[in-house]
């Protein structure tokens, strides 16, 4: 198979993603978002860090470990201090992080998770007497974000998710590889030409 070049982006998470767990000042299961703050205690030479989060209708909290029990010494001198100056960044830098969530066995809502697609590189095919058949577009997941292919394509593209679906099914687009944090689709040139003449779709 002949490809023109390969497109290569990788989809970031703008935004600290919201927990879902019982509340129990409400009694029901509730959103729970980032206040961008944290909770330190020091006990000796230990030390407990969560980032904390509360309940969007009653306020109630949840501390979800950052630290647990660690040693002082191995916490690096300005990040602790971010920690007692409750560091927004730092907040919002935990509050994406993945690993963390999976840590805590905290639940995210999939309805708080925004990205968005930055392009990384074109990789051009030497060959420029060669006729084009495809262009493969690759997609980096780094924080395993659960979004599913043909929505990850649509918003690269400018296709809808219909759409997508439906050439996947004619086989215009070849998903080779589909996991938590690598999609990689062939796209036929023609369909790529098409979107360039007639413009993006809503």
């Amino acid at each position: 198979m002949s490809y023109l070049k390969k497109i290569e982006y990788e989809m970031i998470p703008e935004h600290s993603f919201n927990v879902l767990r019982n509340c129990a000042g409400c009694g029901v299961k509730s959103v729970f978002v980032n206040t961008k703050k944290f909770r330190v205690n020091a006990n000796g030479s230990r030390l407990d860090v969560w980032l904390i989060y509360q309940c969007g209708k009653c306020r109630h909290t949840f501390n979800l470990a950052v630290y647990e029990r660690c040693q002082v010494s191995t916490i690096r001198e300005a990040e602790y201090r971010k920690f007692m100056e409750n560091d927004e960044q730092l907040a919002e830098l935990y509050g994406r992080s993945m690993a963390l969530f999976q840590k805590n066995r905290a639940q995210i809502d999939p309805a708080s998770i925004s990205y968005r697609m930055v392009r990384k590189e074109d990789t051009i095919d030497a060959d420029k007497n060669r006729i084009p058949q495809e262009t493969l577009l690759a997609v980096h997941n780094p924080h395993g974000l659960k979004v599913r292919p043909e929505k990850q394509l649509a918003g690269i593209l400018g296709w809808s998710v219909s759409k997508v679906k439906k050439l996947l099914e004619q086989g215009e687009l070849q998903l080779i590889v589909s996991s938590p944090r690598y999609l990689e689709v062939s796209v036929k040139s023609a369909e790529l030409d098409k979107t360039a003449q007639t413009g993006r779709e809503k």
